[in-house]
């Protein structure tokens, strides 16, 4: 049975989808805070390489876990208000992708799989 990372089109799909992705969060005024001083090149990269395996891609992911990786914006004062606005943008960016419905909700209860380890509760 083919895995959520071949079912959404793999490496390119979700290449397209950070690209996408990241263009809505930058343009958020809300979440924009969290990404200065960011390299949004690495942070891309990371971010696909986290997408593949929680998709059940090929496992190229040696990153910080998402504790540690959010450490800093938690401090910033990320919180839950954040971490929605975030799981919007990334379902918008799964339906202008044309990703099918129900590959899109198994995306989001990956994300919201989440939310305590981002959130560090």
């Amino acid at each position: 049975m083919p895995s959520l990372y071949e079912k959404i089109g793999g490496e390119k799909a979700v290449e397209a989808a950070v690209d996408i992705f990241y263009s809505k969060v930058q343009s958020d005024p809300d979440l924009v805070p969290f990404f200065d001083g960011i390299d949004m090149a690495r942070q891309k990269k990371m971010q696909q390489k986290f997408l593949t395996v929680a998709f059940g891609g090929p496992n190229n992911y040696s990153g910080n876990g998402m504790r540690k990786a959010h450490q800093r914006p938690v401090k910033q004062g990320l919180n839950e208000k954040h971490f929605d606005k975030v799981a919007g943008h990334l379902q918008q960016t799964l339906v202008q992708l044309n990703v099918p419905s129900d590959l899109v909700q198994e995306v989001m209860t990956i994300a919201a799989s989440t939310k305590n380890d981002v959130l560090n509760k």
